[in-house]
């Protein structure tokens, strides 16, 4: 792996049984993400999208293949690493916000600050305090998330996957659950963090947002079809 290389996938596969049946979700993905990069995974429901995002997070693990995140052979991790390395360097933004409702806004933006011990009240407060500034919610810092609109939670959860520096975001169809205009909102977000140096991997199934990253893998059938640097329709079937 190069200096710059941050995720490395090496003929990842994932096959789910169910009733003896075989699922095919991955079937042999080669990707490589660069530090700095923002990349759309994009491509069809039912496609693999959200299987290799868990995969990525390490919420999941390939049944075959190799997966390298910097520098480090991931399938040769402990449990307890594979938990510190989520913690400390990847950070989530799902479709569903996944905030939780009895915790105000500050403290949804601490919790994965909580998990690291090791760490002084005085550095946890900074660290919410300049994630809320960078999206535009520090105004809402005691509000609860019922109390906020749907693009003002998303917002939120982006502040809390920004709060531990991660190597890398993951967002999954972070856009979903939002109207256009929220929508479009969440997407200048993120590439405005992008621009300041974060490294981002999107899945989502509208093209149009995939045309904000650097480059786009096209899922289909478990299986990478196309790979461009700007936005374009998927070769096999043209199923969007």
């Amino acid at each position: 792996m190069s200096d710059r290389s941050l995720i490395r996938l090496d003929d990842v596969k994932k096959v789910f049984m169910t009733d003896e049946i075989e699922t095919h979700a991955l079937a042999g993905i080669y990707l490589d993400i660069t530090r700095g990069e923002y990349v759309a995974i994009a491509g069809p429901s039912g496609c693999g999208k959200s299987t290799l995002l868990s995969i990525l997070g390490l919420l999941d693990s390939p049944s075959e293949g190799n997966y390298w995140l910097n520098g480090r052979h991931v399938e040769q991790l402990s449990l307890s690493e594979r938990a510190r390395i989520r913690n400390r360097e990847i950070g989530f933004i799902f479709q569903s916000f996944n905030l939780i409702g009895d915790l105000t806004v500050y403290e949804n933006v601490e919790l994965p600050l909580t998990y690291r011990g090791e760490m002084p009240r005085s550095e946890r407060k900074r660290r919410v305090l300049e994630s809320l500034d960078r999206v535009g919610m520090s105004h809402r810092q005691r509000h609860y998330p019922n109390q906020l609109s749907g693009g003002q939670q998303q917002r939120v959860a982006v502040a809390r996957a920004l709060v531990g520096a991660p190597s890398i975001l993951l967002a999954d169809e972070p856009t979903g659950n939002l109207d256009s205009k929220n929508g479009d909102a969440v997407m200048d977000l993120l590439s405005d963090l992008h621009h300041s140096g974060a490294t981002i991997c999107m899945v989502t199934h509208d093209p149009r947002f995939a045309g904000y990253a650097d480059r786009t893998v096209h899922l289909f059938d478990g299986q990478i079809v196309a790979e461009n640097s700007e936005d374009a329709l998927p070769r096999a079937g043209g199923n969007q």
